[in-house]
C-alpha cells in the first residue's frame, strides 16, 4: 500500500493509512502471487466479504507486506482490470 501510495497508483487511496479498517486499498493479485503473499489476517478476510468487486484473488494492498520472496509480484487495481 505504501508502494503504491508513494507512487501514484490509481485505484489505492488506503484512507485508513494502512490500519485494515477499510477497503479502499483494495487490489487484485495474479493466482501465482496470491498463493505466495501469505495468509489473510482474519479482519482483512471480515473486510473483504463487503467488497462487491472481490475476487478469489482479491487483498488489501495494507496487508500485503514485501519481502525478497515477493520480488516480481504484480499488483493490479479495479481501474486497471475493468
Amino acid at each position: 500500500m505504501d508502494v503504491a501510495l508513494d507512487n501514484g497508483v490509481q485505484g489505492i487511496r488506503a484512507q485508513c493509512g494502512g490500519g485494515c479498517t477499510c477497503s479502499t486499498c483494495h487490489c487484485y493479485l495474479d493466482e501465482e502471487w496470491f498463493a505466495q503473499s501469505g495468509a489473510m489476517h482474519p479482519d482483512e478476510c471480515d473486510i473483504l466479504e463487503y467488497v462487491p468487486e472481490r475476487r478469489a484473488t482479491s487483498r488489501l494492498s495494507c496487508q500485503i507486506f514485501l519481502s525478497e520472496e515477493l520480488n516480481g509480484i504484480r499488483v493490479h487495481t479495479l481501474n486497471e482490470t475493468e
